[in-house]
């Protein structure tokens, strides 16, 4: 049986409510209700995971997405050693077992066959079909399938399909109100509010040009990057040039728009 403890949350992480969203959530806990934070990255959606596992106690198994897993690095599969073959759980499998939190981060980066494999565990079956090993694991009491995704990024090649959206319910996350976003700046860096309220002001700009020039905005994220240099020492241009301007564009002109802006801040 895995260890629990290992997988538990034991220092609150901070995280800045923005609306009724920890209210909304433990409701659906409290119901083990699936659900599914959709907003842009770097806005606080693997934070609030974080927090809400912490905050209701339970163990948090998190898995970041891409292209090239398979429902076997999900499900588990069986492996060679000295003794022979073994069996080895894949962290969605463990999750079900312990009953944790299993948040599947950036979901649509998966192959849709891929996705499948959480079907029977986010309707009345909770439970999940290992047919390589031929056991049927039924999901612990307690535990919960959470998944985000961008929908910024969404194509029709990467979207979930309507059969997985609807076993969820959904919270939309978006980047804090202006004096949220340099509270949570500074409580992150140590930065003094008025500094922070300038990094924010230049993501504001920077947002303001998704569509035209640019595919995302600076994140929450990127700005706490920025607060960190600053508070080390490092002046807040060549700061704001390396996390909040070159990570986002190459484009020569875009760079000189988003320098620019920074320069009317500091």
């Amino acid at each position: 049986m895995e260890n629990i403890d290992q997988y538990k949350i034991t220092e609150e992480p901070y995280y800045r409510s923005v609306s009724d969203e920890i209210e909304l959530y433990e409701a659906a806990y409290a119901a083990r209700m699936p659900i599914m934070l959709k907003g842009p990255t770097g806005c606080g959606k693997s934070r609030f995971v974080e927090y809400m596992a912490w905050k209701l106690g339970r163990p948090l198994i998190t898995v970041a997405c891409n292209e090239d897993m398979t429902a076997s690095d999900l499900i588990g599969r069986f492996l060679l050693d000295a003794q022979g073959t073994r069996w080895q759980d894949g962290p969605l499998t463990i999750a079900a077992r312990i009953g944790a939190i299993c948040y599947l981060d950036e979901v649509v980066e998966a192959r849709q066959d891929t996705t499948v494999v959480i079907h029977p565990l986010t309707d009345h079956r909770r439970n999940l079909p290992l047919d390589k090993k031929g056991e049927l694991v039924h999901a612990h009491p307690d535990f919960q399938l959470v998944i985000s995704y961008n929908p910024g990024y969404q194509n029709l090649m990467k979207d979930l399909k309507q059969s997985t959206k609807q076993r969820f319910g959904a919270l939309d996350f978006v980047y804090p109100e202006a004096a949220v976003e340099a509270e949570i700046v500074s409580h992150e860096t140590g930065l003094d509010s008025d500094t922070a309220n300038k990094l924010v002001q230049v993501a504001h700009r920077a947002r303001n040009l998704k569509g035209h020039g640019l595919d995302e905005g600076i994140s929450t994220r990127l700005l706490v990057y920025a607060g960190n240099l600053i508070a080390k020492g490092i002046e807040p241009k060549p700061a704001c040039r390396m996390t909040l301007v070159r990570p986002i564009t190459d484009d020569p002109d875009m760079r000189e728009t988003l320098d620019a802006a920074v320069g009317t801040y500091f």
